[in-house]
């Protein structure tokens, strides 16, 4: 019999081809998840008695001719009569195709899945597509055959096993489908946990030094994955062993959440905590999501709440229908409702182990961390949930709910203002100083050194009134925590600005950075120079860095600044001062003389508007601008001769330097070097 497929436009499979290339590859799992279907409804026939016959051998074989350029899928399922394939090959329902296609174009997986179009995805990569089935039934075997035009061939065949044979005639354009590793992965990609077994040729071994074929089939998948059993009937190892099933090459996970849910929607699954290596790009699509057991994607950013995309694992809910576009599955009510749910699993699986053993739960930490930050960072009913159990690590390694850590230091750590300051590091080793100076004071201090610490800690900052977080190097120790009005130094204001100037000078050359010379009163115990960051400015950089949106690329662009805070009350400094005074000031008080004189006479001058001014003024005007040039690089090579005759400022400098970590290369070398002859 010959005849014309049902569809409303002249030509469905020019469209097919033209709109669904760029996902050409969903073919195969449309073809093997309908083989899969047939076998799964002949399984629920026999128990139901509607079929009597022997169910034999169940498996769903995929083979690839490469001479004859074919790839076929078979099954031993219900079959389909003759009568079947006119109903559900023929006649296709494609009212209003060409709005429909032109709404998605870019979106094979919604035009699938709104036509019901699986079996003819196969068109998408076959010049001819055949199907050879017997039903079940007591009914004749069948072959359709279709070159890709409306036309179709429907005809009586001889074959005795009941099921069904889809022949792809693979055209030139898409041969890298009659590739065995190409078919391979595919097959472990969309259908690795089907529930029918599918078998792609035969197992391989090696054999006097070459791959030789086996009796046994290369079974695909897993029919009976984790997620699919009772959590009752799994042990610890059982999940650990699914987990190296999913990922081959990754540590061994923290914890894992099993999803077990049938109202209001069906869902079930298994979420694990990986390791997440510090400073590592997050991986995300690692969240397989499937239907009944049939891949759909690992895209799933929108679909679950962003920190769970760091979570690795599987999600499967036939209330998440397997053909549709993203944007539908984001706007999908039952896609809502169970991504909340699985917020409230996670949230409540930590709890529970936060309550419960909370050894085990400080011990993860670290590796918890950016999970629960994340969270807290973009979900507000997680946030709700987590903020009792997030933990605030201190630079000794304790662990602090942040009721608890608030309890620990409000007594010592509260400012003359009644604001309590939070101190912290973001490395222990590099900013040792700091954390010293701090505990001489009686202050703990936490260490921040997660990749997100930045946005957490502006974020408690607006959950917690009266409540700042500052970095112990981001000032002296006495204007971090400030308990009364500061030290005045004791030195003139010329004195300062001859220190000012003189440290200036001798600061070094680094790209990206400046330094900026300030005086105070410190104390006599105190480091004769230390290098602060403002911390404003440091964390804007920070988020920056951490993908703070173009808002903050502003900040990351800008040059990190320090301040470089000369101790009045040292001594070093005193000497510095001493001999500056007996060196430098005989020279500079002229200059300083002659430019008070030189900037009196030029704002005489500039007091008259400048069309105003005579000859003689603007030639005036510009002999003291240069004048007042001049003095300046006087200035600077009075002090820069001071510097290089003055070893004391160079060490000075470089203490404060290392204590920054910013002495590096040839200039630690000579620092170390220049020590080493002094023992």
């Amino acid at each position: 019999m010959n005849g014309k497929i049902g569809v409303t436009t002249d030509n469905i499979f020019p469209v097919i081809k033209k709109f669904l290339y760029s996902d050409h590859e969903i073919f195969l799992r449309e073809i093997v998840s309908n083989a899969v279907d047939a076998t799964q409804k002949l399984k629920t026939l026999s128990s139901v008695g509607e079929y009597k016959g022997e169910l034999g051998e169940l498996k769903v074989n995929v083979k690839i001719d490469k001479e004859a350029k074919t790839l076929r899928i078979s099954d031993r399922g219900v079959g389909m009569t003759a009568e079947e394939i006119e109903k559900y090959i023929n006649q296709i329902a494609f009212s209003g195709a060409t709005e429909f296609l032109d709404k998605y174009k870019d979106d094979a997986n919604a035009i699938i899945g709104h036509f019901g179009l699986g079996f003819y995805s196969a068109f998408m990569v076959s010049s001819r597509v055949e199907i050879f089935t017997k039903s079940y039934k007591d009914a004749p075997a069948q072959h359709w055959s279709c070159d890709g035009s409306p036309e179709y061939i429907l005809e009586d065949t001889d074959r005795t096993d009941r099921g069904t044979d889809i022949v792809l005639h693979i055209d030139d354009e898409n041969s890298e489908f009659l590739e065995e590793s190409r078919i391979e992965t595919l097959l472990r990609k969309y259908c690795k946990f089907l529930p029918v077994e599918i078998a792609f040729g035969k197992k391989k071994d090696w054999k006097d030094g070459k791959e030789v074929e086996t009796d046994e089939d290369n079974i695909i998948n897993n029919v009976n994955p984790a997620w699919t059993r009772k959590p009752a009937d799994l042990k610890d190892e059982d999940y650990d062993a699914f987990y190296r099933e999913l990922y081959p090459m990754a540590d061994d996970p923290l914890f894992h959440i099993h999803l077990n849910v049938d109202y209001p929607f069906n869902l079930t699954g298994i979420l694990y905590f990986p390791k997440i290596h510090e400073h590592i790009a997050f991986e995300k699509n690692k969240i397989q999501l499937y239907c009944n057991q049939v891949y759909v994607t690992d895209q799933v950013e929108g679909i679950v709440p962003d920190y769970l995309t760091l979570m690795h694992g599987v999600i499967d809910s036939p209330d998440i229908p397997l053909n549709v576009s993203r944007s539908y599955l984001q706007a999908d009510g039952n896609v809502k409702k169970i991504s909340s749910h699985i917020t409230k699993k996670v949230a409540d699986k930590l709890a529970d182990i936060f309550k419960n053993d909370r050894t085990q739960f400080e011990e993860k930490w670290d590796d918890l961390k950016i999970f629960i930050v994340f969270g807290m960072l973009t979900d507000e009913k997680f946030y709700d949930k987590a903020k009792d159990f997030a933990l605030y690590k201190n630079v000794d390694g304790k662990y602090f709910t942040f009721d608890e850590y608030k309890a620990l230091i409000e007594g010592e750590q509260t400012d003359k203002d009644g604001k309590l300051v939070f101190l912290y590091a973001q490395n222990s080793e590099e900013q040792h100083v700091y954390i010293e100076a701090a505990r001489a004071k009686g202050y703990d201090v936490m260490l921040m050194d997660g990749q997100l610490d930045s946005h957490w800690l502006a974020q408690a900052e607006q959950k917690h009134e009266n409540t700042k977080f500052v970095r112990v190097d981001s000032d002296v120790i006495d204007k971090l925590i400030v308990k009364a009005d500061a030290k005045k130094v004791e030195m003139t204001t010329e004195q300062i600005n001859a220190m000012t100037a003189v440290f200036q000078a001798a600061m070094p050359k680094i790209e990206k950075i400046e330094f900026m010379v300030s005086v105070e009163a410190t104390g006599e115990n105190e480091m004769p120079a230390m290098l602060t960051q403002n911390e404003w400015m440091r964390r804007m950089k920070e988020m920056a860095q951490n993908g703070g949106g173009h808002q903050m690329m502003f900040y990351g662009e800008m040059p990190t600044s320090y301040s470089v805070i000369l101790n009045g009350s040292h001594k070093a400094i005193k000497e510095v001062l001493d001999a500056e005074e007996k060196e430098c000031a005989p020279k500079i008080t002229p200059l300083l003389d002659e430019l008070k004189e030189l900037d009196k006479k030029k704002l005489e001058i500039k007091k008259k508007k400048e069309d105003d001014r005579t000859s003689e003024e603007r030639e005036e005007l510009d002999k003291t601008e240069k004048r007042i040039s001049e003095i300046g690089e006087e200035k600077n090579k009075i002090y820069t001769d001071f510097v290089s005759g003055n070893k004391k400022i160079g060490q000075i400098i470089d203490l404060a330097l290392l204590s920054a970590g910013l002495l590096k290369g040839k200039a630690l070398a000579d620092f170390v070097k220049a020590m080493s002859e002094k023992l």
